[in-house]
């Protein structure tokens, strides 16, 4: 034993082997991908950018259960609701601190209207930590504008439950 490892050392066996794996790959078909051009298929059930949706009618889905709030993990949702003339609550605001998210995607499994979800945007930035800020109108129309796009990956989401 303590000669094979000796022979090992002598003929750098172990640097040989590492050098024909790495040969093995060097003349392998690449793909890359020239980003800003080219954009790779994503998952329906990826989580990027958050986004409140509304109903057929115009109403906004969320009932101010602050569910989504007591499950966030980083504590990044806050949440102030008052009760309407009908009943029923809704929110005054809703917030979502960007820089303290970690797109975990409980907010969105805890809400019993699918009001809060995620949808797939990945190209945003900030240079200023309140454009991390995110109000209840801008969710809104972040809701809005993906609609179409948030109610199909539900209904492809809706398989997996």
């Amino acid at each position: 034993m303590k000669i094979w490892r000796t022979i090992k050392s002598f003929f750098l066996l172990e640097l040989l082997r590492g050098l024909r794996q790495t040969g093995s790959h060097l003349f392998e078909h690449k793909i890359t991908v020239q980003y800003p051009e080219e954009k790779t298929p994503q998952s329906p059930r990826f989580r990027g950018l958050h986004a409140l949706r509304r109903y057929p009618n115009g109403e906004e889905r969320c009932i101010a259960c602050k569910l989504c709030e007591a499950v966030c993990p980083a504590i990044a949702i806050t949440i102030e609701s008052e009760p309407r003339e009908d009943g029923s609550r809704r929110t005054t605001r809703y917030d979502i601190d960007l820089s303290k998210c970690i797109y975990c995607g409980f907010c969105e499994e805890a809400c019993p209207v699918d009001s809060i979800v995620l949808s797939r945007v990945f190209e945003y930035h900030a240079e200023e930590h309140d454009e991390l800020l995110i109000t209840k109108e801008k969710l809104l129309e972040i809701g809005e504008r993906l609609e179409d796009e948030l109610a199909a990956d539900r209904a492809v989401e809706a398989k997996y439950r």
